[in-house]
């Protein structure tokens, strides 16, 4: 079955609040799959872009743990923009979504949770082919 733009969801992350500060957890069964990668993009200028792909098999889960960043959705054949500004809050993608990153505040942060290991074959790079893969 194909996804769809409404099976990007968003999602709270668990967090403890007291005097301190906040402390948000993701452990367990916090994500709706098992992480076996987690990486992060930083320093990214405000005009650049990022992300430019879709996966063919992994699931992941974003996180702007500092400052904000938009996501472009596109199933191909809707496409929505979501802007993350929260820590504590973030957006599944589940598998053949094409996704665009950009528009990243100063100091921003985006932490990444991956359902598998680095894998290239899993990349779908060209959108011609993403198009026609799931169309």
């Amino acid at each position: 079955m194909k996804n769809r733009i409404e099976d990007c969801v968003m999602l709270d992350v668990p967090k403890i609040t007291d005097s301190r500060g906040n402390l948000a957890v993701i452990e367990g069964n916090t994500l709706p799959f098992p992480f076996k990668r987690v990486y992060f993009l930083y320093d990214v200028p405000s005009d650049a872009h990022r992300g430019g792909h879709a996966h063919k098999e992994q699931q992941e889960f974003l996180i702007a743990v500092s400052g904000s960043f938009e996501v472009i959705l596109d199933d191909g054949k809707n496409k929505k923009t979501i802007t993350l500004n929260k820590p504590n809050k973030g957006l599944l993608l589940p598998t053949g979504i094409w996704r665009e990153l950009g528009n990243f505040s100063s100091g921003a942060i985006c932490l990444v949770f991956s359902s598998g290991t680095f894998l290239e074959e899993d990349y779908i790079r060209e959108y011609e082919e993403f198009i026609n893969l799931y169309l």
